[in-house]
């Protein structure tokens, strides 16, 4: 993916889970452009996916992700 490829076009969602949807992928999409390597992220992933204390980090960005998101859709009110 190059740096200027559009791939987010709102923070707007239907409802909060496809709010939560969207925050997931902000994370994923921060490692992807943190860094570019396919072959590096997957060989890292081994790692991290047997390590609570970087699954439970992982899910704490999600969250805050989601708060963002959330709060761009006015809670959803």
């Amino acid at each position: 993916m190059e740096h200027g490829d559009i791939w987010l076009s709102s923070l707007k969602t239907d409802g909060p889970q496809a709010g939560f949807k969207l925050a997931v992928k902000l994370s994923r999409m921060g490692v992807k452009l943190t860094q570019p390597s396919d072959e590096v992220r997957s060989h890292l992933r081994a790692a991290y996916e047997q390590d609570s204390a970087q699954l439970m980090a992982a899910s704490h960005i999600i969250a805050i992700h989601f708060q963002t998101v959330a709060a761009a859709n006015n809670w959803w009110r």
